[in-house]
């Protein structure tokens, strides 16, 4: 539909400016000028719509006068994006020497050198030539990056985020032509926006290929110790299970932070008093740990069913199976302290929904008190607005009468709540005297 329309605008743009072209008229140039502005706005209206993939199709499917004038209505900053999506022979027809580069994405490769990771910055497609990779890791990769990539290696790259939607069992697979495919979740702890970012691993040809589309810390610490720790890894295994790791002691890094932070919230729930406004504030950072907590026990989890999936295979050396074992281990440890940590966590939101209970029990206190305090008030003022007050008083003036009867009214008042909070104490020091009192068992067995 889209190649038929800009190949109509195409033809209809050829025709009519040769038909002006041909008739002799005045102003004939201000009229193919107004013509040729008209049917380009049209066609660089219906190019913006598309995206880069259809628009390479387009420029595959037609002449290659078509495709030149095509190519110059494309805006510059889409240019790269769609050199990506078309062949070599036309892309050195409209663009010449031109090169798509990885504008926006991150890719580097790294080969093995005396025993370290030697990293390589992949900005073009001469970058890969005559280098050995053992790990390529790809970062904001787009489509049409991923299928070069995956074209000049021999397989397909996925997006990492499509392939974490997959059911667990289709996350870990191994392809017809021997190829590892794993998918998994690792950790990326940022205050107030914790998340599980998903990412692709290949395992082909003695090479790891990672696809991601954030940036994680796990990746920069595995490239800082490969680069400076000489015979740190020896091959693309060595490289996955030390990424896994390094997620796993990431993890437990967070853990500590999430019992610092429930050890602050502990001393305030359990001081003697605590506001509501306060209470709602503990009770978000406790959701917000609940929330990490939660996530890193999940991505632990994928862990060690990623781990669980290699070992199976039986690709793993000795050595690797070792640490695999001890990551394994790591991880039950971890399982440990997240249990450990959602009952912390159930403990101190209990704590505090009931310290919002005793505020809310204290202001219906507090009104129940009122209440019985102005009772007998209402009803002396009651008493004192009918007629017979009038008459009981006749012959005293009005305002001794009255103050007289607003005194007494207040005494009434004042003696009541003396005698509720009287008895509200009395119940205190009874209740406490009861509980520290020892039992009748516990008293006869001390004497």
């Amino acid at each position: 539909m889209s190649l038929n329309a800009i190949t109509e605008l195409l033809h209809k743009q050829k025709l009519i400016e040769g038909m002006v072209h041909d008739q002799n008229m005045p102003r004939q140039a201000i009229v193919e000028t107004l013509v040729h502005r008209q049917h380009m706005a049209e066609l660089e209206a219906l190019v913006a719509k598309l995206p880069a993939g259809e628009i390479g199709g387009i420029l595959e499917a037609l002449p290659i006068e078509g495709a030149k004038l095509l190519w110059k209505r494309i805006p510059a900053e889409r240019e790269n994006d769609i050199l990506w999506e078309v062949s070599d022979a036309l892309r050195e027809q409209l663009a010449g020497n031109r090169e798509p580069d990885f504008a926006e994405s991150q890719m580097n490769a790294f080969e093995l050198v005396d025993g370290r990771l030697r990293q390589v910055a992949i900005s073009g497609r001469k970058d890969l030539e005559g280098i050995r990779p053992i790990w390529i890791d790809l970062l904001n990769a787009s489509k049409a990056e991923r299928t070069y990539i995956g074209e000049y290696f021999g397989l397909q790259l996925p997006d990492p985020g499509e392939a974490t939607d997959l059911e667990v069992s289709s996350r870990f697979h191994v392809e017809e032509d021997g190829e590892i495919h794993l998918h998994s979740n690792f950790l990326l702890d940022r205050e107030g926006n914790s998340r599980s970012v998903p990412v692709g691993f290949i395992l082909h040809g003695g090479i790891l290929f990672s696809i991601r589309n954030e940036k994680l810390p796990v990746f920069r610490l595995q490239r800082r110790r490969a680069r400076t720790q000489p015979g740190y890894v020896s091959d693309c295994y060595d490289l996955l299970l030390d990424l896994y790791g390094a997620d796993v002691e990431y993890s437990a890094d967070s853990l500590e932070d999430i019992y610092h932070t429930l050890g602050k919230v502990g001393h305030q729930v359990l001081s003697e008093t605590m506001s509501d406004q306060e209470a709602a504030a503990i009770l978000a950072d406790i959701a917000e740990e609940e929330d990490l907590n939660g996530r890193i026990r999940s991505n632990i989890l994928d862990t060690q069913r990623a781990l669980s999936f290699l070992m199976r295979r039986k690709t793993l050396s000795p050595s690797q199976l070792e640490d695999a074992k001890q990551i394994l281990r790591d991880i039950e440890s971890l399982n440990s302290h997240t249990a450990f940590l959602f009952d912390k966590i159930n403990f101190l939101m209990d704590a505090t929904i009931g310290f919002i209970n005793i505020n809310q029990n204290k202001r219906v206190s507090q009104l129940t008190v009122f209440g019985v305090v102005f009772m007998p008030i209402n009803i002396l003022a009651g008493v004192g607005g009918m007629s017979e007050f009038s008459m009981m008083t006749q012959g005293i003036p009005w305002p001794i009468a009255y103050g007289a009867f607003m005194a007494g009214m207040g005494l009434i008042g004042w003696g009541t709540y003396v005698a509720v909070k009287h008895s509200e104490n009395r119940k205190v020091k009874q209740a406490a005297k009861g509980t520290l009192s020892p039992r009748p068992e516990a008293a006869s067995s001390g004497r």
